[in-house]
């Protein structure tokens, strides 16, 4: 079966999803050097992986407020995006083909979704979710053929993965064809770090790191520098916030993210034009003004030979791209 990492978590629903709501594990809070303000640090789990929350509030504000506001946005988004969830919006649309009414943050982020496939020919696509069940399923049982899926099943899945083929509109989302899937895998975790960011600044911080698989940064770190982060698989140190010269996101996609069986030859890196997984050992990491940006791009490109990833690149002036090992 295929083995779920942190990236994956927003997809599976994994914990029976947000279930420690009201639960931090280790919150800290210290004097920031500015006056007047508090760091707090908190640790913990959202959507079954680690998470993480630096931020500079003022003096004598509740912390408990603030770690409260990001994980209820995150079970307010997994409710819609979550492919496990029974009650999720993402699966009553690939139940029936169609949702009426969607909420805004699913038509939001499938233009959004459907917008990079088509700048990416197709390497990032949506609704490649018929073709990455295939593989789950193909893999589940204990005597599968380590070679994979048959050629016949891979041709018979990639019929229904045609990212044009889904009408996005505010009062509805329907797909052009019966058996049709969407997935957003490569994409809403970003989406989730931008909305919880935001959350938090809507509440009035100014100044705030978040992790929760990919990273959001706010502002600047206590001691009124960039905040840090290190690039994975590189010895990279990125600059990031809000001030001038510093990237607001980053989001990293790699082939070891979930695979299918332990030697990662089959993993969820599926290239929607072959069929194939990629290469594993492939890593891509993404800084760029959202994370859900980040996200999606990390995605393409991990799935993009290095020359037309770099073609797709030019399309997003102002982005950093690393590739790591």
């Amino acid at each position: 079966m295929a083995s779920i990492s942190r990236r994956g978590m927003l997809i599976t629903g994994a914990a029976g999803g947000l279930a420690l709501a009201g639960q931090w594990p280790q919150a800290g809070m210290a004097k920031a050097p500015r006056g007047g303000t508090e760091l707090l640090h908190w640790r913990g789990s959202a959507l079954g992986a680690s998470a993480e929350m630096r931020l500079l509030h003022p003096e004598g504000m509740r912390t408990g407020h603030f770690v409260k506001l990001a994980l209820d946005e995150i079970e307010r988004l997994e409710r819609i995006f979550s492919l496990y969830r029974p009650d999720s919006a993402l699966v009553a649309l690939n139940r029936d083909g169609f949702l009426a009414s969607p909420p805004f943050d699913l038509v939001i982020l499938l233009n959004e979704a459907q917008g990079l496939a088509g700048r990416s020919g197709g390497a990032f696509d949506p609704t490649i979710q018929p073709l990455f069940a295939l593989y789950a399923r193909h893999f589940a049982v204990s005597n599968a053929n380590p070679a994979g899926p048959s050629p016949h099943e891979i041709t018979r899945s990639l019929a229904l993965v045609d990212y044009a083929a889904m009408e996005i509109l505010p009062e509805r989302i329907a797909f052009g064809r019966a058996g049709m899937a969407v997935t957003l895998n490569g994409i809403a975790q970003g989406y989730l770090a931008d909305r919880v960011t935001a959350r938090l600044a809507e509440a009035g911080i100014t100044d705030a790191m978040v992790n929760l698989g990919e990273i959001t940064a706010l502002g600047r770190a206590p001691d009124g520098t960039a905040w840090r982060a290190g690039i994975a698989g590189s010895d990279q140190v990125l600059d990031m916030g809000t001030q001038p010269g510093a990237f607001a996101a980053l989001a990293t996609s790699g082939a070891a993210g979930t695979l299918f069986e332990p030697s990662g030859r089959h993993n969820h890196l599926l290239d929607p034009r072959t069929g194939c997984s990629v290469v594993a050992g492939r890593l891509v990491s993404v800084a760029a003004a959202t994370a859900t940006l980040a996200d999606g791009l990390s995605t393409a490109l991990a799935i993009l030979p290095r020359g037309e990833g770099r073609r797709l690149q030019m399309q997003y002036p102002g982005i950093r791209v690393v590739e790591g090992s």
